[in-house]
């Protein structure tokens, strides 16, 4: 064969069945010099070609051996990766954790945040006007509540509060199950700490990182305070809504009462509000907010913190949000608390206690006796808003009303509503004038006026002719007091105004004669006080006396003596006109029987503003009304619906109480006499006899032919 292959003659082997002879014939045939692979083929072949081949799928020989190898290879194969899955998903995690950790301060630089301080207003009386400050209420110890308030927050928002380390596995856990089984989230598995983490040191957005810092803090918090001090932290931190924060804030805003007083109902619905603070608020949803609190008596008596007694008195009396009443005009005066706050005790550090001038009963009545005058009048009239300022004669404040409905309007118009006194602010002409020489029987003519072109008219559009100072001033008449100005010069009268408190820029035109510059009523009211205190200067104020929580007195105000601004025999003469106006002139419909009063109206051009102020010597009462857009009203005067209102309120704020003098009395002057059928008359040069204050003045009928002068001469 070799010969044929060196000759080229070799023949390939056939594979097919024509050639008769098969592969392994052939690699038999083939000698081993020729094919050695085939000879290890043939050598490594387990069974002689007469045996038949098993089927490689046949459980026989060693395939179930291969199989269990490459089952337990896959196996070991799927736990390695796991693994190595796993360390890198820790890892990673691991680095997630670090990098918003890392987004903290260090953790031993870490320190509660200040609560923002709270200013809480107290009346005379020692009672809470209401609360200042971005929080609604003051700090709270845990000390100071009752034990079941805590426990409430307890039993509904951490049930294991006193048995984790910050983060509860366990609650996460049931959490977690709980909102699988409800396909959405019904149960969150924050803690208390963690609640307070976030509301001390985080925003409220829900996010992965958020709630890694949360728990970071959160086991720092369990670190450095008790669970008291803690638990104490989140009272007074948590939010409940209508910008309450803390829980003595959210007694004040929902019950109107202290948290130290809240009972068991009361105390569940807090605790149940903060989950939803909106949609629980008791005073919009009191059914939701009833339902919740239920859910929160039952975790308390599951729990053991308070007794299935206790639960049924609670679930059978709920809590309930009592009715607001009025329109919050104490606002009005608290606002005014924090407006002049800064001037006495700079910048507010810790939470402070304002005790201040405004007596309850008095504010109550203006508010009442206002708003009710404006809704049964208001719309006929065209007037929509009024204010009322009610001093002390030394200048304290015992009520302010800003406006008719705090909710709807926080204008104070009480302190910064600027408007026309009309002919309220003519006292200053006349005081200017008295001190000038003229006294109340010195005459002017009331006639028609022109000054440079300005001819001022009575209201009445007649004219009296000759008349005294005090009938001019009775009847508020415009042409003598417009005489009167150009006598004694306005910038006179300006110094007058500005001597008693009169503040506002003044224009010193003869106008100002019928109050055409504009002022506040508080100013009004204070300028009136020396009328009735003597004469004395007055600087009216509210505030008596500012504490800190720990008792510490920060200011107090001592008695202050600026010194007279009105003489006796000046004061005596202005006191006479004021009585007359209330015994014979436009306010003798209001005038307080057993009282010694004093009063003037004012009235503006085309009826925007309306006034009545006037004092006893136990109270100065200024009443405004008008409108905000400065429109006219129907005709309205301050002989009206302002004096009205000065009048119910002075008779329900003296009631019961012992009438007393006005200081310096009543002028006297020395009486002469003409004689008019046969009986004797005052004359217009004399002084006119001073009648006690309980009548009027009694007046001896001339005859008829002498009547229209003696009509003219004293006013009718």
């Amino acid at each position: 064969m070799n010969d044929r292959i060196k000759r080229g003659e070799r023949r390939e082997p056939s594979f097919d069945h024509e050639s008769g002879e098969s592969r392994d014939d052939f690699d038999m045939r083939v000698s081993d010099d020729d094919r050695p692979l085939h000879r290890h083929r043939a050598a490594a072949r387990p069974q002689p070609r007469s045996q038949p081949v098993r089927n490689k799928r046949s459980g026989g020989g060693g395939g179930g051996k291969r199989r269990g190898r490459r089952r337990r290879s896959l196996l070991g194969g799927l736990f390695y990766w796991t693994m190595v899955l796993g360390l890198w998903c820790a890892i990673g995690l691991g680095g997630f954790i670090a990098y918003h950790a890392s987004q903290l301060p260090p953790i031993d630089q870490l320190t509660v945040p200040k609560r923002p301080p709270n200013i809480a207003i107290l009346a005379a009386d020692g009672s809470l006007l209401a609360n200042r400050g971005e929080t609604g209420g003051r700090t709270i110890t845990i000390g100071e509540i009752p034990p079941y308030l805590p426990k409430a927050f307890v039993a509904i928002e951490d049930r294991r509060f006193y048995d984790h380390f910050g983060i509860d596995p366990i609650g996460i856990s049931r959490a977690l199950v709980t909102n699988l089984r409800g396909r959405g989230v019904a149960q969150g598995g924050s803690t208390l700490t963690q609640q307070l983490a976030k509301n001390l040191f985080l925003t409220q957005e829900r996010t992965a990182a958020r709630k890694i810092q949360e728990a970071i803090l959160a086991l720092w918090l369990e670190r450095t305070y008790t669970k008291d001090q803690i638990l104490e932290l989140y009272l007074n931190r948590v939010y409940f809504g209508s910008g309450a924060y803390g829980v003595e804030a959210a007694a004040q805003r929902y019950f109107n009462k202290s948290a130290r007083s809240v009972t068991i109902a009361e105390a569940a619905m807090l605790a149940g509000l903060v989950q939803a603070p909106s949609r629980l608020a008791p005073n919009r949803n009191p059914d939701l907010a009833e339902k919740r609190a239920q859910l929160v008596v039952a975790a308390m008596a599951d729990q053991g913190f308070i007794s299935q007694a206790a639960a049924k008195g609670a679930l059978t009396a709920p809590a309930e949000v009592p009715e607001r009443v009025g329109a919050g005009s104490v606002n009005y005066a608290a606002d005014y608390v924090m407006d002049v706050l800064d001037d006495f005790i700079g910048a507010v550090e810790g939470d402070v206690t304002v005790l201040t001038t405004i007596d309850t009963k008095l504010q109550g009545s203006a508010e009442t006796i206002l708003v009710d005058a404006l809704s049964a009048q208001g719309s006929k009239l065209n007037v929509s808003q009024g204010a009322v300022v009610s001093l002390a004669p030394d200048g304290a404040i015992r009520a302010l009303i800003g406006g008719r409905d705090y909710t709807k309007s926080q204008f104070n118009r009480a302190t910064a509503a600027h408007r026309q006194p009309g002919s309220s602010f003519k006292p200053f002409v006349y005081l200017t004038a008295i001190e000038k020489g003229m006294t109340p029987d010195t005459i002017r003519d009331d006639s028609p006026v022109s000054i440079k072109g300005w001819e001022p008219e009575n209201y009445s559009r007649t004219f009296r002719g000759p008349v005294t100072l005090q009938t001019a001033f009775a009847h508020s008449l415009n042409t003598v007091v417009a005489r009167l100005i150009q006598e004694v010069t306005p910038r006179e009268v300006i110094r007058t105004a500005q001597r008693l408190g009169v503040t506002s820029p003044l224009q010193p035109n003869p106008s100002l004669a019928l109050g055409t510059s504009e002022v506040t009523p508080l100013e009004m009211t204070a300028a009136y006080a020396s009328f009735a205190n003597g004469g004395q200067s007055v600087l009216p104020y509210v505030i008596r006396e500012v504490r800190s929580t720990s008792g510490k007195v920060v200011y107090a105000r001592k008695a202050n003596n600026f010194g007279p601004v009105i003489q006796p025999q000046t004061l005596s003469m202005m006191n006479t006109m004021f009585h007359g106006v209330m015994t014979g002139g436009t306010g003798s419909k209001v005038n307080l029987a057993g009282w010694e009063v004093g009063g003037k109206s004012g009235t503006t051009q085309d009826y925007r503003d309306a006034w009545f102020v006037g004092f006893t010597g136990r109270l100065v009462t200024a009443v405004w009304v008008g409108n905000d857009d400065n429109s006219t009203m129907k005709r309205v005067t301050g002989a009206g619906l302002p004096a009205e209102i000065w009048g119910k309120y002075m008779k329900a704020a003296h009631a019961g109480a012992q009438p007393v003098p006005l200081p310096g009395g009543f002028w006297q002057g020395a009486p002469k006499t003409i004689f008019g059928d046969g009986a004797p008359v005052a004359d217009a040069g004399a002084p006119a006899p001073v009648q006690p204050a309980s009548s009027d003045r009694a007046w001896v009928r001339p005859a008829p032919q002498e009547r229209n002068f003696f009509e003219r001469l004293f006013g009718g």
